[in-house]
């Protein structure tokens, strides 16, 4: 089996987030990238699948500087890894630029996170099977191969949802996939490996893009404490109601 593992390189959710002066682009400077957290629940999901003889591609849509991300996928145990040498703008020259590298590979199985932690579009996976013309899970947080079938478990509003559908197949994870005590930290052979496995850097297909930021605003401070006495509840229900306004 042939499995291809979408990831992003997203800013570490400890970084803090600046914009341009004239807040048109993101500020990318002084940020730690890291791989998408809902991404590496499906990279390990296909890790573990290695062991009924499955070889696993991560693939990213990306410039040079995110190849410390791919090393670090890697390095988890993936066996190679293919980055489309370009900058991601939008979801839908994303999915086509994944789509095209998947025709060309005849992948059997296609899994991502259901969204990245940056703009949490979760348009993408979506966007990749219908191009493909493949069944498509999203939000999955269980999933079993058996020969040719795939059977998913996906979170549905009041419960969840068992989903049996043919491979080749487009499957969004997410927590719960797998065990979060079960996610991969590299260790010092696999960072080692990760030198020497293939990295291949192919141009994307287009430069077509349909969706433009026009500006970005940051969160809006927030704003001063006041704290109250407990013993002062007469004051807290005058700055409720007189301040706040929300009784």
């Amino acid at each position: 089996m042939k499995i291809l593992v979408c990831i992003s390189s997203v800013p570490d959710t400890t970084s803090k987030i600046n914009f341009t002066a004239d807040k048109t682009a993101f500020d990318k400077n002084g940020i730690q990238w890291v791989i998408n957290p809902l991404d590496e629940f499906a990279l390990t999901k296909a890790i573990k699948l290695q062991a009924n003889g499955a070889t696993v591609t991560v693939l990213n849509v990306g410039e040079a500087s995110t190849e410390a991300v791919i090393r670090k996928a890697l390095a988890i145990g993936a066996n190679d890894a293919i980055r489309i040498n370009t900058e991601p703008k939008d979801s839908f020259s994303v999915a086509k630029e994944i789509a095209n590298v998947a025709k060309d590979g005849n992948y059997d199985l296609i899994l991502c996170g259901k969204e990245s932690i940056d703009y949490n579009g979760g348009s993408v996976p979506g966007m990749v099977a219908q191009l493909l013309d493949q069944p498509f899970v999203n939000a999955c947080v269980g999933l079993e191969i058996n020969g040719t079938e795939a059977t998913a478990v996906r979170e549905i509003e009041g419960g969840k949802e068992t989903i049996s559908v043919k491979l080749p197949a487009v499957i969004a994870g997410q927590k719960g996939m797998v065990d979060e005590k079960d996610l991969i930290i590299p260790n010092m052979r696999g960072i080692m490996s990760a030198r020497t496995k293939p990295l291949q850097v192919v141009e994307p297909s287009s430069t077509e893009v349909r969706v433009e930021a026009v500006s970005y605003d940051s969160v809006p401070a927030r704003a001063a404490v006041k704290m109250i006495s407990p013993d002062n509840l007469d004051e807290l229900v005058r700055l409720l109601h007189e301040e706040a306004k929300v009784i």
